[in-house]
């Protein structure tokens, strides 16, 4: 019979053979796995260049100046106008105080006709409330002798403790006559409502005084008839 059939070896039927290109299944090309490498070593190598520039660091970490001391202000940053002095600083307390004036011996203090010197008190204690004349003169207050021979060839400190009258702040001057230990040169001061102390330095030459000094105030340097209160003058020998 030449009608087809299988090929048969016995009893056993021969089978056609494998398409292995459906086994293995797709494959990658090497130009994309080229590329995936490229692009991955790209990215490694600009991460590694934006850690060494510091891109990833914080401002803190970045700054690498030294730590710098925070401002302060000195005493001495400050120089008052010559015209018009400020009161210095009263840190002094501590220093050996030799009374010039209080108010509890007022026989000291010498006033002009046109000018006012009276004793008052309040809270703040007791005080000298003087007012100078529509001239412009001044009180005076004694400087003893023995006061001036204990400073004389020293470096002296004088010290006005006193305030304006309430409300009326005002600008006072002073002046001194120490005969032969010469004088102090005119000082002026900015007064205002709140006790506070007034100082001056003066070096005296190292003579014998023949006579007693004054310390001259002017109540109001503008003639507008202000007064001001005086609760202390003295004096210290600086060290």
């Amino acid at each position: 019979d030449l009608q087809s059939s299988p090929s048969t070896v016995g009893d056993a039927e021969v089978m056609p053979d494998r398409d292995d290109r459906r086994v293995r299944g797709p494959r990658l090309p090497l130009t994309a796995i080229f590329l995936g490498v490229t692009l991955l070593a790209a990215v490694g190598i600009g991460l590694y260049f934006a850690a060494q520039t510091g891109v990833f660091k914080s401002a803190a970490e970045l700054d690498t100046a030294p730590p710098q001391t925070p401002p302060t202000v000195e005493d001495d940053d400050f120089t008052p106008p010559s015209d018009i002095a400020s009161p210095l600083d009263s840190g002094e307390a501590a220093r050996d105080w030799i009374n010039v004036f209080s108010p509890s011996d007022p026989a000291l203090v010498s006033a002009p006709s046109d000018a006012k010197a009276e004793v008052m008190q309040d809270d703040s204690g007791s005080f000298l409330r003087i007012r100078s004349g529509a001239s412009g003169s001044a009180i005076s207050f004694d400087v003893g002798q023995g006061v001036l021979e204990k400073l004389a060839g020293k470096h002296a400190t004088f010290d006005i403790i006193a305030r304006s009258e309430e409300g009326k702040d005002t600008q006072i001057s002073v002046d001194c006559n120490f005969g032969e230990l010469g004088d102090c040169g005119r000082k002026r001061y900015a007064v205002g409502q709140e006790r506070n102390e007034y100082l001056f330095d003066v070096p005296f030459p190292d003579k014998r005084p023949g006579a007693a000094g004054t310390i001259a105030i002017n109540s109001d340097f503008d003639k507008q008839g202000k007064s001001v209160d005086i609760y202390e003058i003295r004096v210290s020998i600086v060290p």
